[in-house]
């Protein structure tokens, strides 16, 4: 009878003894194997087994088999509803699995596949009996160091979480995650670190390595680029961690044997390349996919990783990995809306004798895509309407519905042969019942050539800045008529029109108020600098005109930029 062990509970249990000559049977069969008794508890294990887990026959026999070493794909313990082996083993059947996991001595966490079958321990005692395999055997990965490097306390680990969570979730950058999850861990954990994502065509890319000096970043850009494919079945530290299966430790020792993938090959590169002597490495990933790996690695900071620091490292790129996602989410919202807009804005008409030119600039941050807009188009009786207008709304929404109203106002507008007043009158009435915009704004004209052979502009603005007319010799002048109320607010005032002569080599400009707001200035101050500027480039041609007024006024990116610039000939 095995020595009794003490339970949580204080009293004790015995288990059965393994039957006379069951450890050389187990040793006949080669393959890593161990029998359990009815409770699950390792009875024997034969030397593969020992080898292959890493622990010795004293450090198994009397140990639950599932609570020692079966574990998920991420190394934390796998609940006994989950595991397929567990219930297989209290069905009394026959199981075998493909891929399964399995904890090392050293913490790691090893893929293996398995077969269990009902084995008789004796007269009225029956057993099970595990065999395993690991598709190659572990790599040396000369981690266990003997002098280990100056750990964190835990007070430092838990301010290094929190401060992790926090700079990686204030922003929706994919670079500036990436350049901040850099400063975080070096010098602080390691001298060097290695960052390889996974693109959206599941191709492997290098994207940064950097090694600090002190408290200089150098980036190695030789050692960035493309990767090899992720082996399915290589058991090497890098591509376990691409696939998310686990963390693990690694050394230079880890990759000079014959390489098993192109992957292996390129980490060798590494360790040569940089001088690292110890390296940890942990899967970034999230619930729904494996984003990259993240590598530690230490070359002139003294001493080696220990498993006791995977935890953290862990966390770290867990975070990371929650961050990435959620900044390549938003990237590629933004992208769609910047694709949907600009499908939605139209192309100019040519109207003979009139210059007109655009300009669109979405917000560098993506948070106010979607509702600036612009338009021109001939109408049913020969005359030429622009529009500019900005839905409220920053997002795809708003993208949608400014297609709407702009839809809306054209048919309005081509149908209805009224001044611009009366229009946008009708678009307000019905855009609430309608459409799902909640309110915009808008400034609507109409620009024909009298019979003197002069243009002449009529306009009506809701609730939108001010158009800018510019002369030829730089008066500039804001034309402030025609203001109502925005579109949305259910008052059903009428709304006022408003005409002036367009001198002959004048630039009027319509613009969304991107251009002229501006963190810690007032709009007034806004308003006087986009005039001052566009007076000074008065004799520019148009297309200089609108670009040069764009770089000079320099707009903040807090919102989209819509530029709508018309020019009667001299």
């Amino acid at each position: 009878m095995a020595e009794p062990e003490k339970t949580e509970t204080g009293r004790r249990e015995t288990w059965a003894a393994p039957p006379a000559g069951s450890a050389s049977a187990l040793e006949a069969i080669g393959a890593p194997a161990y029998v359990v008794d009815e409770q699950g508890r390792i009875l024997v294990a034969n030397s593969s087994a020992e080898r292959v887990l890493g622990r010795s026959a004293a450090e198994l026999v009397g140990r639950d088999a599932h609570d020692l070493l079966h574990r998920g794909p991420e190394g934390h313990p796998l609940p006994a509803t989950r595991c397929s082996m567990r219930q297989a083993f209290h069905a009394g059947r026959a199981a075998q699995a493909d891929e399964d996991y399995f904890a090392h001595a050293d913490g790691s966490v090893m893929t293996v596949s398995w077969l269990i079958s009902p084995y008789t321990l004796g007269p009225g005692v029956n057993g099970t009996i595990v065999i395993f395999h690991a598709p190659e055997p572990l790599p040396d990965l000369g981690t266990r160091p003997q002098h280990a490097a100056e750990s964190l306390t835990e007070l430092e680990r838990l301010a290094l979480l929190a401060e992790t969570t926090t700079q990686l979730t204030s922003t929706l950058e994919v670079d500036e995650t990436l350049r901040r999850l850099v400063t975080l861990v070096v010098p602080r954990l390691a001298d060097w670190v290695v960052i390889d994502l996974i693109t959206e065509r599941d191709e492997v890319w290098r994207t940064a390595v950097v090694q600090a000096d002190g408290d200089r970043l150098t980036h190695h850009e030789d050692l960035q680029g493309p990767m090899p494919p992720v082996p399915e079945q290589s058991p090497m530290p890098l591509s376990r961690a691409l696939r998310g299966v686990a963390s693990t430790l690694a050394g230079p020792e880890t990759y000079h044997g014959p390489p098993d993938s192109g992957i292996a090959v390129e980490q060798r590169r590494l360790f040569d390349a940089t001088g690292i002597h110890s390296a940890a490495i942990a899967p970034i990933r999230t619930a729904r996919e494996v984003l990259g790996a993240l590598t530690l690695g230490r070359a002139e900071k003294p001493g080696n990783f220990a498993g006791s620091d995977l935890p953290l490292v862990e966390d770290i790129a867990r975070r990371a990995g929650l961050a990435l996602d959620n900044a390549r989410l938003y990237q590629r919202q933004r992208k769609v809306a910047e694709t949907m807009q600009n499908h939605l804005l139209p192309q100019m008409p040519r109207v003979p004798g009139l210059q007109m030119t655009v300009r669109y600039l979405p917000a560098p941050d993506g948070s106010h895509v979607g509702g600036d807009w612009y338009d021109a188009f001939t109408l049913s009786d020969g005359a030429t309407g622009l529009v500019i207008g900005d839905v409220v709304g920053h997002d795809l929404e708003a993208a949608a519905g400014m297609a709407q109203l702009r839809n809306m106002l054209r048919a309005y507008a081509w149908s209805q042969k009224e001044p611009p007043s009366r229009i946008v009158e009708r678009l307000d009435e019905a855009m609430m019942p309608i459409t799902d915009v909640t309110m915009a704004t808008l400034v609507m004209a109409r620009v024909v050539r009298d019979g003197g052979g002069d243009w002449v502009l009529s306009w009506t603005n809701a609730g939108h800045p001010p158009p800018l007319l510019v002369t030829r010799d730089g008066l500039a002048s804001y034309l402030t008529d025609g203001h109502g109320l925005l579109l949305g607010t259910g008052v059903n005032a009428p709304r006022p029109d408003a005409t002036v002569m367009l001198p002959p080599g004048s630039t009027l400009l319509l613009y969304t108020d991107g251009m002229i707001e501006a963190p810690g200035q007032t709009l007034d101050d806004g308003l006087d600098r986009l005039r001052q500027h566009a007076a000074a480039l008065a004799h520019r041609s148009l297309e200089s005109f609108t670009d040069e007024l764009l770089r000079r006024v320099h707009p903040p990116g807090l919102d989209d930029v819509a530029l709508l610039a018309v020019r009667p000939p001299l």
